[in-house]
């Protein structure tokens, strides 16, 4: 059986580290997250981001709209935010209701404050090797790879799923660290043949237990950022932990793998925007 990357361990020693920085700073880093509606979903992932902010001693106000709020009335918020010293952070909890022009709110954060990394123009730094603001996700499953020893270098690596978000990211990040990347996603014509190349294998399409054994390399390591609910509602992974766990060399679980880990980056970044 391979080793399994233990991320609410490594999450928690993280953000020890990061609470003792904390500490030792005059003024506190700040972070809003920015909600709009009542999505089950995004209102579990807001109250983890504030009891995270909260036991590090970041600064955190939650921001609750109502679905009926306009795009105009959030940007002008968005606007107070980006002019207000106390924050270091602001974040716009994804989905937004229909109405609102997602790309228009990512581009309303001032860049500068963009610590989830979906700001065009750090998007863009990250694709010219100048990653400042990194989109969470994929950061965290960098700082995996460096706890666990995990080279890159000269290795293949294929992405499952192209997200921006997730799988684009993943991507350029990979590359940067000298890896030889293999993008495939819902399109991709023999996916196990291709899965079944990699060295280091991560997944992020959103489809329960799509991975098995046979799509996985012996040896290889297994990154999962699935999240999807089972027919009988459990929490699984794109990625069938029982088979894969025993082909892999590393695989991360879930749940308690990446989810930790995006959380603590965020965290990571506001606290690094406040030290600026």
């Amino acid at each position: 059986m391979g080793e399994i990357i233990d991320g609410r361990k490594l999450a928690d020693e993280m953000q020890a580290n990061m609470a003792e920085t904390v500490a030792s700073m005059v003024k506190k880093p700040g972070l809003v997250v920015i909600i709009v509606g009542e999505n089950p979903a995004s209102q579990t992932y807001v109250r983890n981001k504030e009891k995270t902010a909260v036991k590090i001693g970041i600064h955190s106000k939650i921001d609750r709209l109502p679905e009926t709020v306009s795009e105009d009335e959030l940007v002008s918020l968005i606007e107070t935010y980006n002019q207000d010293d106390n924050f270091h952070g602001i974040l716009v909890q994804l989905p937004l209701p229909k109405h609102i022009d997602e790309d228009r709110i990512l581009l309303a954060i001032d860049p500068r404050k963009d610590v989830d990394g979906f700001h065009p123009f750090n998007v863009g730094k990250m694709m010219t090797g100048q990653a400042e603001m990194i989109p969470c996700t994929p950061y965290g499953i960098m700082k995996m790879f460096e706890a666990y020893n995990v080279d890159l270098n000269g290795k293949h690596a294929v992405m499952v799923g192209r997200s921006n978000i997730v799988g684009k990211p993943m991507m350029h990040l990979m590359l940067d660290a000298n890896a030889t990347v293999t993008v495939a996603h819902s399109r991709t014509v023999d996916l196990a043949a291709v899965t079944k190349e990699a060295d280091i294998l991560v997944v992020a399409v959103g489809q329960g237990h799509l991975i098995d054994k046979s799509y996985v390399k012996p040896g290889a390591v297994v990154i999962d950022v699935g999240m999807n609910r089972s027919p009988e509602g459990k929490l699984i992974g794109d990625v069938n932990f029982e088979e894969v766990k025993d082909v892999a060399s590393l695989i991360t679980p879930v749940p308690g793998g990446v989810g930790p880990m995006t959380i603590t980056m965020l965290m990571d970044q506001t606290i690094r925007n406040a030290q600026k």
